[in-house]
């Protein structure tokens, strides 16, 4: 009896072993499709990394690009900005020279100082369709440190002129909205 127990626990015992080496074959290959699944994963997510920093890379070269263009765009466009203000200032140039040659010859004080006005409205009129606007009608006006310089202050001839501009010594100009010349101006005190 000894003999058939000792037989029958000998394929229990190798069974059990048998047990052990599957379950560890099993537990390894596991282990094997983890760690491949790992580097599988890791592959991937360098392959995105790379490509991230390609983009990045396309990126910001496309913007350093763009940066570039748009500065030499700028630059060109502050160098020709005036261009279209003196092609229309020619003719008043012309207007001058063709008025300097007609007063050599001219006797009339009157017919010169018509000929002179008349260019300097045509240069107005240019300068005022280019957006330039004088500051009118600032005698009488309470003074305003925005739009206009105080180079003196005289007594006021009266108690209401105090604070406000009695003459303008030089006209104030804006294009559009913003002061481009302050006007120079005498307050009384």
């Amino acid at each position: 009896m000894k003999n058939k127990d000792h037989v029958e626990q000998e394929p229990k015992a190798q069974t059990e072993e048998q047990l052990v080496e599957e379950t560890q074959k099993e537990t390894a290959a596991q282990s094997q499709e983890e760690v491949q699944e790992e580097e599988n994963k890791e592959a991937k997510l360098e392959a995105e990394v790379a490509d991230l920093k390609d983009k990045y890379l396309r990126l910001y070269s496309d913007f350093e690009n763009f940066r570039k263009r748009t500065a030499k765009e700028r630059l060109d466009l502050i160098q020709t900005a005036s261009e279209g203000v003196l092609k229309d200032l020619i003719p008043v140039v012309d207007d001058f020279e063709r008025a300097f040659k007609a007063s050599e010859k001219e006797k009339d004080a009157v017919k010169i100082r018509e000929g002179n006005q008349l260019i300097f409205h045509k240069l107005v009129r240019i300068l005022e369709s280019k957006g330039l606007k004088v500051m009118e009608d600032l005698i009488g006006k309470p003074f305003d440190a925005e739009t206009q310089e105080a180079i003196t202050q005289i007594p006021a001839p009266s108690e209401e002129m105090k604070g406000k501009v009695i003459d303008v010594v030089e006209k104030g100009y804006t294009l559009g909205e913003k002061v481009v010349r302050y006007a120079k101006v005498v307050t009384g005190a």
